[in-house]
């Protein structure tokens, strides 16, 4: 559409995060989303690239005959990064070439933009490790169609692209507005925020054994990336909620409550396949107390019952989350960013 000449200046009440007027060109003032500006920015304050974390002792953990790794371990290790190497590719798909061209708010379309970019880092990240380790890629980039739990959560959440995908797709509807509501919940609060953490908890586990620390940490950073993007991606719906509240219906908010339940079953059975006989002292009924949990806390950030009100069964996770502020290599690299490791997520 041409852009109008001696058009009015943007009208600050008119913004919206879908179906607000003035879409075409990215003009930031006057702001109304500062939420999305100020993620945008501790973003870019907490840039990190893969290749800058050491991998030598993993490598030769990994490559070790004397048992540094059990098996269990190492095929924990690989069904992990098999799902990860696919899951950041599906959710970086979603920002780039379906979410963000129905996003009206310039600011909410910087820090996607970001986003876009981060998801990128995770899977140049997972490439990394298996390319370090010396693993067959072909086998573990294809492990998506081979374990058949990670295909089910894959599958789950790609059926949530089909009517956003659809090129003569457009928000303006009743009906797909709720639709493009229901993608953001389905990748924010279930993907980034449910079908993570048991791959999440379990390589916090070998950190805790001392085991694979290079990898490890590369997760910790992958983790605090994708803590925000739930994080923002919660605020975008609440404040959709608040802009176009004839969408959050009774009905509606029954629908997000049984996919929340559904993607918990998915995820602790992807537990129970993928670590039959536990791993560094967790086991199936720990991951089942685990994601329950959190799954309680996703629906509570958007308004919703608790369904669950199970205690968290893997407390250590909160201290595995935080960065050792004093030897992370945001102030140890050759070129400095002094302003990493600031954030407080």
């Amino acid at each position: 559409m041409p852009i109008s000449k001696g058009a009015k200046p943007v009208d600050i009440n008119s913004r919206k995060i879908i179906n607000g007027a003035d879409a075409d060109v990215m003009q930031l003032y006057p702001m109304k989303h500062h939420f999305a500006w100020e993620y945008y920015l501790a973003s870019n304050a907490n840039h990190w690239l893969p290749t800058e974390i050491s991998m030598q002792k993993d490598v030769e953990q990994w490559k070790s005959t004397s048992g540094v790794l059990t098996a269990d371990e190492r095929q924990a290790l690989e069904t992990v990064l098999g799902f990860f190497t696919t899951a950041d590719s599906i959710a970086a798909n979603n920002v780039v070439l379906a979410v963000y061209k129905h996003i009206t708010s310039p600011e909410v379309r910087m820090y996607l933009l970001r986003q876009g970019y981060e998801e990128a880092i995770h899977t140049h990240a997972y490439q990394y490790i298996v390319e370090s380790l010396g693993m067959d890629e072909s086998k573990i980039f294809n492990k998506y169609r081979e374990i058949e739990s990670i295909y089910n959560k894959d599958n789950m959440i790609l059926s949530f692209n089909e009517g956003i995908f659809d090129p003569h797709f457009k928000t303006g509807t009743f009906e797909n507005d709720q639709k493009f509501l229901e993608n953001i919940v389905v990748f924010s609060l279930i993907m980034e925020g449910i079908f993570f953490y048991s791959s999440f908890a379990v390589m916090f586990g070998f950190q805790r054994q001392n085991k694979m620390v290079g990898s490890a940490e590369q997760i910790q950073y992958i983790m605090r990336d994708e803590s925000m993007h739930l994080n923002f991606g919660i605020q975008l719906v609440n404040t959709i909620k608040e802009e176009q509240p004839e969408l959050w219906t009774p009905e509606f908010q029954q629908r997000i409550i049984d996919l929340v339940k559904r993607a918990v079953v998915l995820e602790y059975t992807f537990a129970k396949e993928v670590f039959p006989k536990g791993i560094f002292g967790m086991n199936a009924e720990g991951f089942k107390a685990y994601i329950e949990h959190i799954a309680d806390r996703r629906l509570n950030s958007i308004g919703l019952p608790s369904q669950y009100n199970t205690e968290n069964p893997f407390g250590w996770m909160s201290e595995a989350i935080d960065l050792n502020k004093e030897k992370n290599f945001f102030e140890t690299r050759v070129t400095e960013y002094k302003t990493g490791g600031t954030l407080n997520w």
